[in-house]
């Protein structure tokens, strides 16, 4: 019987010492991939000939993101100012001078779900990765 429990604990042990550097990798590239797409859409949508983040840059963010892997209906996006006003509004863009304040975030998906084997208590599903920046307009009317 004693056999039988080692044999089992080494398993689970085995499983997931293996398994546990390739889902991390996946959480760091895909926190990395996020926060380039964050840096990337600051720097076109404070530019001087933009000054906002539209959703048509949102949605091309998106398939961006799917090629990596991502699911793109699952990307979240936190589009805001540091005066308050509107940053999505391609009306009215952000003057120079006003900070572009974007966050995207991402599910974790049960990436860490093979951390039980050894009693850590995953990610819960509701958590999700994020990135964040900021960047001053250039926009000159």
């Amino acid at each position: 019987m004693k056999q039988i429990l080692v044999f089992v604990l080494f398993a689970a042990m085995l499983c997931w010492l293996m398994f546990s550097p390739i889902y991390k990798h996946v959480v760091i590239v895909r926190q990395a991939v996020l926060q380039q797409e964050v840096n990337y859409l600051l720097e076109i949508g404070a530019s001087g000939g933009r000054g906002y983040i539209s959703t048509q840059m949102q949605q091309q963010s998106r398939e961006r993101l799917a090629r990596f892997g991502m699911r793109p209906e699952a990307v979240r996006f936190e589009v805001s100012t540091t005066d308050g006003m509107s940053a999505m509004d391609a009306s009215r863009p952000v003057p120079r001078g006003t900070g572009i304040l974007l966050t995207m975030s991402y599910p974790y998906e049960n990436l860490f779900e093979i951390d039980r084997l050894i009693g850590l208590e995953p990610v819960r599903a509701d958590e999700r990765m994020s990135a964040f920046g900021i960047k001053m307009s250039e926009y000159m009317p």
